[in-house]
């Protein structure tokens, strides 16, 4: 059956592209108009993804692949560009608009006031652009380019309000640390360009040359791993996951849209795109599973020990995008970690907007200095709680069911990694409840924020907590119903998403084994921090009081940002400082030292060509002198 709306999916980065170009060249006079140019657009865009959505889950739709467009050509070679739906992007398509457009709404209320409003929603508009031009890629170097600008798009947002040095430094960070994982997948198109067949870069050309094992084996690692390098970079895995705690600095609905949809699951996405080029290499499968099942509770017990509320869910953003990884690289599918990227989408952009709602109305982002938020937000902490049990996974929310997904194959493929997934299920249940019963329940200890500290609130006034405008609300709202309903696209009683995406039938039963450890290690998180943060049974300094070392390992996140300084940042930083001083001494110092000799010997020629007879006989006199002299002392040499 052929597509009826898939050849129309080009429309859907270009109305955010032409969104960004009309409030770039028409921004301020357009002032709030601009604000609804950039929502128009994405709900044009929404719109189209889900028609195209709607057609491939109604029937056996084809693949879709426009590729007319001649962009560059070099001998017999010749590089095609234009896009592709499958039933995989046709997912991400809709993914993307649907929390662009939430993210747009929710914008409305929460950057009003700023004088820089109409940049934030032109830097949106581009982001989303960005990102859905990377999805509908018909090759690996187009999808590059998009990848690029993805990353110029968060450097962008996550330096915004550009007036705060921590957002500078942040921006810098995010643009650096990704750049590292951008070289690896370069070099990875680059073999890709030099051993596929052609030199086809398409994705179709791909799958055909990597299921027939037309490549050495030992490139096919090498490929896939470069591939996973670039990933690594934008979906935060260890050791590259450093740019996206700090990340926070942008605008809350920025943290929301670069965790829930665009910038970490380009990451994911690459990685399934290419799962052929994984799939031919187990050693491959093995790098990806072990990193992600390492970034899941390594990121999952930092968690525990901050106070920051973005940054405790910035590292749960870390810890699940580990998960997704640990899922693509059992190889059983890429079935479980898009499942899971899907759900996460929808409560992971909920618990951010729910995060900025609080911050909008408390003016602080420190969890201690916030309480009893519940008796004056009421639909704020209502969707937050949904989006904590959805992220705990607890039934039936949709975190329930993609985690246990994953950690059911696992379970049947590695044992390790299974406990390392209900390990980091256990200490995620607990640092989520942590947070919501300091910031939601029992008194408040807010303290006075004035408006020029700029806790992430650009126009924020001392006023007692308040909800938050409908703008807001709503899209809060919308995403609790899909953290609860989500789940539902792929239970273990009907596995209808991983036929839909992979065309494969999967026939696994229920384990229940896996949903009741799994549950437990939800319950006894939950448990343990209602007991301490909310009951007050245990004292809260029950581990940092007799481990202090512990609590500030966590604290101060395994000191890695300090073991980067030491040995990366320091070292370039002295490096540099010694290159700078060869190039002002010894490049510059020769270059101004040829200026000078040749001046200084024009300036002495003037003062000679001076037209007094005088000097010309003292210069004469002095040249007879000194070639006498020059004479007498040859003959005294050859004399001697």
């Amino acid at each position: 059956m052929v597509s009826d709306y898939s050849q129309y999916a080009w429309l859907i980065p270009l109305f955010p592209l032409l969104a960004f170009l009309a409030l770039t060249a028409m921004g301020r006079q357009l002032k709030d108009l601009g604000i609804y140019v950039s929502i128009f657009a994405m709900l044009l865009s929404f719109i189209v993804a889900l028609l195209i959505f709607v057609e491939r889950i109604g029937g056996n739709v084809e693949d879709f692949t426009w590729d007319k467009m001649n962009w560059l050509q070099v001998g017999d070679f010749t590089l095609k560009m234009g896009f592709e739906v499958t039933n995989l992007n046709s997912l991400m398509l809709v993914i993307v608009t649907l929390v662009s457009l939430l993210v747009n709404v929710y914008s409305k209320g929460y950057m009003k006031g700023d004088e820089r409003i109409h940049v934030f929603f032109s830097y949106i508009a581009l982001f989303s652009f960005s990102m859905l031009g990377l999805v509908i890629a018909v090759n690996m170097l187009e999808l590059y380019i998009f990848w690029e600008l993805v990353g110029v798009c968060s450097f962008l947002l996550v330096g915004f309000w550009y007036f705060k040095p921590e957002a500078k430094a942040a921006a810098k960070k995010a643009f650096i640390v990704t750049r590292i994982g951008d070289v690896g997948l370069f070099i990875a198109i680059l073999l890709l360009y030099l051993y596929m067949p052609g030199h086809a870069l398409d994705f179709t050309s791909i799958h055909n040359a990597f299921t027939t094992g037309k490549i050495d084996p030992m490139i096919v690692t090498w490929i896939a791993v470069l591939i996973f390098v670039g990933a690594m970079g934008k979906s935060g895995q260890f050791p590259l996951h450093t740019w996206l705690p700090d990340a926070m600095e942008g605008p809350t609905p920025i943290s929301a849209l670069i965790h829930a949809a665009t910038m970490v699951a380009a990451g994911v996405y690459l990685v399934a795109r290419t799962f052929d080029i994984f799939h031919a290499s187990p050693d491959a499968l093995t790098v990806v599973a072990y990193v992600g099942g390492f970034t899941a509770i390594f990121a999952a017990t930092i968690g525990i020990a901050q106070n920051d509320i973005k940054r405790i869910l910035a590292y749960s953003t870390v810890s699940q995008l580990g998960y997704m990884m640990m899922a693509l690289g059992i190889g059983v599918s890429y079935t479980s970690g898009m499942f899971h990227l899907f759900t996460h989408a929808f409560f992971k952009a909920l618990l951010f907007l729910g995060a900025g709602s609080v911050i909008h109305a408390v003016h602080t982002q420190d969890i201690n200095e916030m309480g009893g938020l519940s008796r004056k937000m009421k639909i704020t902490t209502w969707t937050f709680a949904i989006g904590t049990l959805a992220l705990s996974g607890i039934f039936p929310f949709a975190g329930f069911w993609s985690k246990d997904m994953i950690l059911t194959e696992a379970y049947e493929h590695n044992q390790l990694l299974f406990w390392v997934g209900v390990i980091a299920a256990f200490f995620t249940a607990f640092y989520m409840s942590r947070l919501f019963f300091l910031v939601f329940m029992g008194s408040s200890r807010a303290k006075a924020h004035a408006a020029n500290d700029h806790d992430d609130d650009a126009h924020a006034h001392e006023h007692e907590p308040h909800e938050s405008p409908a703008s807001m609300t709503i899209p809060l709202i919308i995403l609790a119903v899909l953290a609860v309903v989500a789940g539902f696209v792929n239970t273990p009683f009907n596995e209808w998403l991983g036929h839909w995406l992979t065309g494969q039938d999967h026939e696994e039963a229920a384990n229940w084994t896996v949903i009741i450890l799994s549950t437990l290690a939800g319950l006894l998180g939950i448990g343990l921090g209602y007991l301490i943060y909310l009951k007050r049974t245990i004292p809260r300094d029950v581990v940092s009081s007799k481990m202090p070392w512990l609590y500030t390992l966590l604290n101060r996140k395994y000191f890695i940002d300090e073991i980067y300084d030491t040995i990366v940042v320091k070292p370039l930083r002295g490096l540099g400082f010694i290159l700078e001083l060869i190039d002002i001494y010894v490049i510059d110092g020769i270059v101004r030292l040829v200026a000078f000799t040749v001046v200084s010997l024009g300036r002495l020629g003037s003062r000679l060509q001076n037209g007094q007879l005088q000097s010309y006989g003292v210069i004469m006199l002095l040249g007879m002198l000194i070639l006498a002299l020059a004479i007498a002392g040859r003959r005294f040499i050859h004399a001697g």
